[in-house]
This record gives structure tokens, C-alpha cells and sequence, in this order.
């Protein structure tokens, strides 16, 4: 899926450890609110957990619609978040964002601690510097 975006979108992948929680609620609103600049910013955002597609589904919904992709790291269960290094023992994955350029690198990397809600204006200055 990410291939699909390469020359055409910066990609923010947003690894969020479980659904159904309210700091990754948060995260995912704080994505939806700033839809629209990210858009201006030929932005797309990828929410990435290991729970369940029918659950990230329901979720999805409870939270009013997300219309970016809520992805599942269900099955081999965290095996694109080991891929990027965030894979925890326990099961899930840091709460962790990577943006990645139009061309397929890197830009921006950051794990927080799971309490913590990340700050979208720091990703937003990363995809500006991108220019």
C-alpha cells in the first residue's frame, strides 16, 4: 500500500499500540481535524495498530468516520511495526510517527511514550521542511 503513494503523496504512518483507547482516539481525531492541511499538503495519513480489521472498522466509526486508513498490523500480528522498529514485547507497538516523503524516504521519526498524545504541528513543520 505504501508503494502506491510514491511520487504523488507524503504518507504519515501513525502507529497507535490499541483502538478502543482514548490517547489513540485522540491521535486519530487530532489526524481527522487536520485533514484538510494535510490534504494541501499532498499529506495522507495511514493509522496503523495491531488490532483487528472489524474492530479498527467499528472504531472508525465511533469516533464520527475517519476518512484516512485505519490499517491492521493483525496478521503476522506486528510485523510492519517490527519492520519499523516499534514492535513492543507486550504484543502492540509504540505510539510512534514516521513521515514519509513523496520519493520513498524517511523524513521525520518519532516514538513517544504511549501516555503521550504526539503534537501534529511538530508533522506538520517536518512536511513543510520537506518541501
Amino acid at each position: 500500500m505504501l508503494s502506491s503513494f510514491r511520487g504523488q503523496k507524503n504518507v504519515i504512518i501513525a502507529f497507535h499500540p490499541l483502538a478502543w483507547t482514548p490517547v489513540c482516539a485522540n491521535q486519530m481525531i487530532g489526524y481527522e481535524r487536520d485533514r484538510e492541511w494535510f490534504d494541501q499538503h499532498d499529506t495522507h495519513v495511514l493509522g496503523m495498530s495491531v488490532d483487528a480489521v472489524p474492530s479498527k472498522a467499528e472504531w472508525a466509526k465511533s469516533l464520527g468516520g475517519i476518512s484516512f486508513d485505519l490499517l491492521s498490523d493483525f496478521h503476522p500480528k506486528g510485523a510492519v511495526a517490527a519492520a519499523y522498529g516499534v514492535a513492543r514485547e507486550d504484543g502492540i507497538s509504540e505510539r510512534a510517527t514516521f513521515v514519509v516523503d513523496k520519493s520513498g524516504a524517511i523524513g521525520f521519526a518519532r516514538v513517544y511514550d504511549i501516555s503521550v498524545l504526539p503534537d501534529n504541528a511538530e508533522v506538520r513543520q517536518a512536511i513543510e521542511g520537506m518541501g
